[in-house]
Formats: structure tokens, sequence, C-alpha cells
């Protein structure tokens, strides 16, 4: 994958598909006609939240003709690397270059397995080396935060996909990933004009991520102290974290991250319920204000 190449400029984050189909409760044509229009506004490529399986990217390519599905992130702890290997193989030959694997080794606490994730994702990527179906380096991308998981990404996939991070980290990320490997963060946007409510919503969702090791470690390493991790989180740290305000004020967050050396950034909109809303009405309004086309 050449820099960010099939997946556009701007993409979606969201874990609402991959929760439908986990629990069962999926309305496919409201599913299926969210990912129709995305693909029509603009937007290059749907990750897929949650936690999903392979699987889960096979309706969303279907729904639609041109944008890429990656999953962000398949957790190596979860599914076996020769069987995700076969389930890209699968997707790859009905929907050629329309999807990315992202892999990542999730948290402690999640899995039992939990071990030496570093190695862990080694071993992994070994074995989707080694697979009947390979899945090549540049079909993949891994959820790195700390300098060696980033290097990793460079030398043994397309390259990496940062979650909750800030401007700076993306710049400390291009310096590590050099000029030629992939870097696609994730940013969490809260489109309301009224900044004290956005930041009482954006608290509501973050609270869940600062109670996870692996990203307030990433944090502190970005000059972040306990204070700011308090109370769902310090006005200094929502604002680093995500884009808050109007459309116009999200574009100008996401062009930091662009200027920062970001080739790809997905857009995740927060609302009172980020986990099964799919607010297509957000979507729309940032569309006309973001650089969807390059």
């Amino acid at each position: 994958m050449p820099r960010r190449g099939r997946l556009g400029r701007i993409g979606v984050w969201s874990s609402a598909w991959s929760n439908a189909f986990r629990d069962g409760s999926a309305d496919k044509g409201e599913l299926g006609d969210a990912v129709a229009e995305l693909d029509a506004l603009g937007y290059g490529t749907l990750w897929l939240g949650g936690s999903p399986a392979v699987g889960y990217a096979l309706p969303c390519l279907e729904a639609a003709p041109r944008i890429t599905v990656a999953t962000g992130i398949l957790s190596i702890w979860d599914h076996e690397a020769a069987e995700v290997a076969a389930q890209w193989a699968a997707v790859e030959r009905s929907h050629p270059g329309r999807f990315v694997l992202g892999l990542g080794v999730s948290h402690e606490g999640f899995t039992e397995r939990y071990a030496r994730p570093y190695s862990a994702m080694r071993r992994y990527l070994d074995e989707l080396d080694s697979a009947a179906d390979p899945v090549p380096v540049r079909a993949r991308v891994l959820a790195a935060l700390g300098p060696r998981m980033l290097a990793l990404s460079r030398d043994a996939a397309a390259g990496a996909h940062p979650y909750l991070v800030t401007v700076e980290h993306t710049a400390r990320a291009r310096e590590i990933l050099g000029e030629d490997a992939l870097l696609a963060p994730e940013l969490k946007v809260v489109l309301d004009p009224d900044l004290e409510a956005a930041r009482d919503t954006a608290r509501g969702y973050l609270r869940l991520y600062l109670a996870l090791p692996n990203y307030t470690g990433n944090l502190r390493r970005l000059g972040f102290e306990d204070d700011d991790f308090r109370d769902g989180g310090s006005d200094r740290l929502v604002n680093a974290v995500f884009a808050l305000g109007d459309a116009d004020a999200v574009a100008e967050r996401v062009a930091d991250f662009l200027a920062a050396g970001a080739d790809h950034l997905a857009i995740q909109v927060v609302t009172g319920d980020p986990f099964h809303d799919l607010p297509r009405a957000e979507w729309r309004r940032l569309a006309g204000t973001l650089p969807l086309g390059g």
C-alpha cells in the first residue's frame, strides 16, 4: 500500500457495525445503506471498530462499490492467524484490493492470554507470512502506540493505525515510520458548537479508555499526568484527543493531524451512544468541510 493508497484521505471509524453483527441486532438494510452513503459522500475507508472479525467486512463491502473496509482492530488473542489468513484470502478474492486487515494486541484484562504483547504480535505476523494463504505486508496495519510497535508497523506491515492520540504523537510516529510507511490515526469528534456540552459528551466516552494502561501509558509519554486522567479527563487532555465544535472547527483539527504527518485520518463521531449510533447527519455535515478528495 503506497502510503494512503486505497484508504483515501479521510475515513470513518465506528463500532456500530461490529456490535450489531456480534449481538445479532443488525438491521442489514440500514447498515448497508449507511455504508453506501459513506461511499457516495466520498469517504475513503470504513474502519470497523470494536474488535471485529474479518467476516464483518463482507456485508459492508457488498453494500458499496468503492469504499475500502478495514478492521480497527482485530485482536490477535481472539483469532488464530491461520484462520484469519484464510478469511483474508476469501475476502480478497471476492473484493480485490478493498479490505485492509488492522491488527492489535488489545488490552490486559480483556483476555486471559495477554502476555508479552510485542513478541506476540511479531509471532502472529510471522504466522500470517507462513500461512497457506499469506496476508501480504501491504494489506495489514498495526494498532501501534509506542516506539517498538510503531517500528514493527514500519518493518512488517504497511504502517500504523494509532487510536486515541494527539497531533504531537502523530508527528513522533511519522519520525519513527519514516517517509514510506502509512500513518492512519483515529480522531474522535464531537460535533457540537456548545463546547462545554461537547466536552461533557467527550468525557463520557473518554473515561472508558482512561482505565486502560496502554492508553494512559502512551499519554504519559506525551506529557500528560495523573491529574489529566481524573473525572473523564482534563480540559487539556480532552482538547488534545478530540476535535470539538462545529464542522469548520473539526476541519481545522483534521488539518493539524494531516500537517503533522498523517496520510489518512479515521474520524469517529462520538454521540451519546457511540457503540450503536450511526450518526449519518454528522457524517454528511463533515463531508462538506473535510478534504475527502485528497
